[in-house]
């Protein structure tokens, strides 16, 4: 295998990073993040018409540009030095591979042409706060639970007969809190629970923003730069994505998951970097008794034990986009090297490091909400290691397994401290 870089793929690289950084600035983001839509409108339009970035891994025959998740982590790891506030991740790497894997063939010829060229974004919208376990990122998602499992709660959908006794439309009724984006999307994939507890299955469903029906309200978030809304359906009409209810939904939601991840980590490892280098530059300038702080030799240590835990997750993060089997444990790593980072960056620019309105501070809220919504990183690397069958046996559905030498049961913390250091091992 070539782990070098094409041409191509570097220039994406360079053509991202020199947009972001005379458009997408400290400032910058923290206006964009205040407008209606939690984004600079201008900016995505200038990043889709100019580097094709919201269809960069759809097909061209849809309107893409046709690259692959290689390049879509690339142009990630760069959004993620910026921390650009965009609907990139919620688009791209969420519902863009769902409509293309489930949809048929005149949903792909609807929906991906305006997804590619920018014109239409969309979100993933599930129920209970549960987006991690959707995607099968740090649960078995095959057997519906997080999705209402056939009983009250979450949405569930209801068809309704046409006259002639076939077809017929669906109606969605419930809520799902922490949607991605979803108070700005033009577009919501919902995933609804139907057939009740006997025939249960989650199927995912079509609705436009303006749907009668339909409210969408904005959240209040500890990460700005990642909107996140709450969705009523109150008997809103539905379209199914796919051509019948017997799709494999929570298969399609794991193969997405897999590229979520991926994207993710080349996110957090960008976030990181820029950290990092941030904090370099202050500590070369910043005097404490005649000298500067970087200066010192505790100081080079902190430093030098960040660029490791830096470096360690960028190359997870590139081998995932290889083969995203491994983003689970990319992710895992990447999320936890930024939290690192974005701390030491607080405690390294001293008091004033502090203060909610210090820049740095900007990396810290993203690092604890990219945990909260898709981790934590032991529970990452718990499901990549039963995955993977460090622990003898399969994998149930229910969270528990074979643990050599112990039965069948639940995982104690004290398993999960193993799962962990299993995890790190498998990871380097």
């Amino acid at each position: 295998m070539d782990a070098a870089f094409t041409v191509e793929q570097d220039e994406i690289r360079r053509t991202l990073r020199e947009l972001l950084a005379k458009r997408c600035g400290p400032d910058d983001v923290k206006s964009a993040v205040r407008t209606a839509t939690g984004y600079d409108a201008g900016l995505w339009r200038q990043l889709a018409e100019q580097i094709g970035l919201p269809g960069l891994a759809l097909p061209t025959a849809y309107g893409g540009v046709g690259c692959g998740t290689v390049e879509l982590a690339l142009a990630c790891e760069e959004t993620g030095r910026a921390l650009l506030p965009s609907p990139l991740f919620a688009t791209a790497a969420l519902a863009a591979p769902l409509i293309a894997a489930l949809g048929t063939e005149a949903q792909r010829a609807t929906l991906l042409p305006p997804v590619a060229d920018g014109t239409l974004t969309a979100a993933l919208a599930v129920p209970g706060g549960s987006l991690s376990a959707a995607l099968g990122l740090t649960a078995d998602n095959a057997g519906g639970e997080w999705a209402g499992g056939g009983r009250s709660g979450g949405v569930q959908a209801r068809r309704t007969a046409a006259a002639d006794g076939r077809g017929g439309t669906w109606t969605l009724y419930g809520e799902a809190a922490q949607v991605l984006d979803g108070h700005s999307a033009g577009l919501l994939l919902v995933a609804a629970h139907t057939g009740g507890f006997a025939r249960s299955r989650t199927l995912l469903f079509l609705v436009r923003a303006d749907a009668p029906g339909l409210v969408r309200v904005r959240q209040t978030a500890l990460d700005e730069t990642r909107p996140q809304a709450r969705i009523e359906l109150r008997d809103v009409e539905g379209e199914l994505l796919g051509a019948d209810d017997a799709a494999d939904v929570p298969g399609a939601l794991a193969e997405a998951g897999r590229t979520a991840a991926v994207v993710l980590a080349a996110e957090a490892v960008g976030a990181a970097s820029q950290a990092l280098e941030r904090t370099v530059d202050h500590v070369r300038t910043r005097e404490q008794f005649g000298r500067a702080i970087g200066s010192f030799q505790a100081v080079k240590h902190r430093l030098a034990d960040l660029y490791v835990q830096v470096q360690a997750a960028r190359s997870a993060a590139y081998y995932a986009a290889w083969d995203p089997a491994t983003g689970g444990l990319a992710l895992a790593q990447a999320v936890e090297a930024l939290r690192t980072t974005a701390g030491e960056a607080v405690q390294l620019h001293g008091g004033i490091g502090f203060t909610w309105e210090h820049d740095a501070h900007l990396y810290f809220k993203r690092a604890a909400s990219d945990e909260l919504l898709f981790g934590p990183a032991h529970r990452l690397r718990e499901r990549a290691a039963r995955v993977a069958g460090l622990f003898g046996g399969t994998e149930s559905e229910t969270g528990t397994g074979t643990v050599a030498g112990t039965g069948t049961g639940t995982v104690t913390e004290m398993e999960e401290g193993a799962v962990g250091v299993a995890g790190r091992g498998v990871t380097g």
